[in-house]
């Protein structure tokens, strides 16, 4: 009996998995990409949903309480509903600055910082755009950061996930040969977006943005804005209105129906649209629909 306890709990340690949350589909999958078997994963929202106003469930209290690490995008993205759930699950090994505690954002090159935050410039957020993962080229750093998480709380496993890393990389790197390639055909191209969601995507490809469908971040199109963005797509040229999964698109409907513009729908996050429930579909789809 006391031989079968020994390795039942020899057994326990050796094969015991990481409990880890993550706010987004994308840190979902860079996560699966590390750890395979290696972790538990516990997905916060969903890939259609408003990064910015997920509804805070009790339901994902539990995966939180226990949870050995929180991998989140940073950035005030999940200010509006992130933190009550970490205050009520009570887990002090993701709380801010602990050691599970991962916030991705401060891991890459943050753009459009304003120099100075007012009422009058709408929902702006201080420490710069929040969307980072709309530019491929992040993604291998985000892999080795988590990766390299990952091996600190697991020091055991660090070949494993070095090794998977690394084959990962490989992998990305071809295929960001692939869409660099691609997108050298649309440089200099004119878009307007809804949101200044696509902006990391748009700067890494010399793509344009000419305005937003909203005259103010998280502020709603009005008639006025509506028919001086008219104006300025036909002046301009500009071919293609970007418009996102989780705002309304009766605007630029009626914006393309007046202007001659084509509106695309495209995805910010993986899973946000059928057929882009990969890392790699996500990116095809973004490529594929802008410079087509």
């Amino acid at each position: 009996m006391r031989a079968l306890w020994i390795i039942l709990i020899f057994s326990t340690s050796l094969f015991a998995k990481l409990q880890i949350a993550v706010a987004y589909p994308y840190i979902e999958q860079l996560t699966k990409e590390i750890a395979k078997d290696k972790a538990e994963i516990t997905l916060l929202s969903q890939g259609n949903w408003d990064p910015h106003f997920v509804v805070p469930k009790p339901s994902l209290i539990s995966g939180l309480r226990d949870s050995d690490l929180l991998i989140l995008n940073g950035a005030s993205l999940e200010i509006g509903w992130l933190p009550p759930l970490i205050q009520r699950a009570n887990n002090p090994r993701i709380q801010t600055e602990a050691k599970g505690y991962l916030d991705l954002s401060k891991y890459v090159e943050l753009k459009d910082i304003p120099t100075h935050i007012d009422s009058s410039m709408g929902h702006v957020h201080k420490e710069g755009n929040p969307h980072f993962i709309l530019d491929p080229h992040n993604i291998i750093t985000l892999a080795e950061v988590i990766m390299i998480k990952l091996s600190v709380l697991d020091k055991e496993n660090y070949p494993f996930y070095k090794k998977n890393f690394e084959v990962f990389k490989t992998r990305w790197t071809k295929k960001l040969k692939i869409y660099d390639a691609k997108m050298k055909q649309c440089e200099g191209m004119k878009v307007v977006q809804y949101h200044e969601l696509f902006n990391y995507f748009l700067y890494r490809y010399k793509i344009k943005s000419l305005d937003n469908l909203e005259p103010l971040p998280g502020v709603k199109p009005n008639s006025k804005h509506t028919m001086d963005l008219i104006n300025k797509i036909r002046q301009n040229n500009v071919k293609l209105i970007l418009q996102d999964v989780y705002h309304e698109d009766i605007t630029a409907s009626f914006i393309a129906s007046k202007s001659g513009a084509k509106v695309v729908k495209l995805p910010h996050d993986v899973g946000a649209l059928k057929g882009t429930q990969t890392l790699e579909k996500f990116y095809d789809t973004l490529v594929g629909r802008i410079c087509n």
